[in-house]
């Protein structure tokens, strides 16, 4: 037995990353304040507790398409608890929580123009 999304020793393979279900943000948001709140969560996410370079590693899986992210999850040792990366673990237990607005876009998503 393990942490929730662990798999047995034998079976190689860590829980499979999928995109995030749609969803919609509380107001329209431009691209611009869309990429605004992305920096200041991971400006600030290491001050929530966990290891530098789990959030680094987990920045870049957010950034990357799914198989990049597959591979760079693995390679740090984070456990997915849920699927779409919102919420997942370092080897030592520590909790990582990623709100929806740094792994996709909503869908009421304006346009800057």
């Amino acid at each position: 037995m393990g942490c929730t999304g662990s798999r047995e020793k034998g079976d190689g393979s860590a829980k499979t990353i999928r995109k995030p279900k749609p969803w919609k943000h509380p107001q329209p948001i431009t691209k611009t304040q869309l990429m605004q709140l992305r920096d200041e969560f991971w400006d600030t996410a290491p001050h929530y507790g966990g290891r530098k370079e789990i959030w680094d590693a987990l920045r870049a899986a957010a950034e990357a398409d799914i198989t990049l992210a597959q591979a760079i999850v693995d390679s740090a040792g984070v456990i997915i608890q849920s699927a779409d990366l919102t919420v997942c673990y370092d080897e030592r237990g520590a909790k990582y929580e990623l709100p929806k607005y740094v792994l996709s876009e909503p869908t009421n998503l304006i346009r800057d123009g």
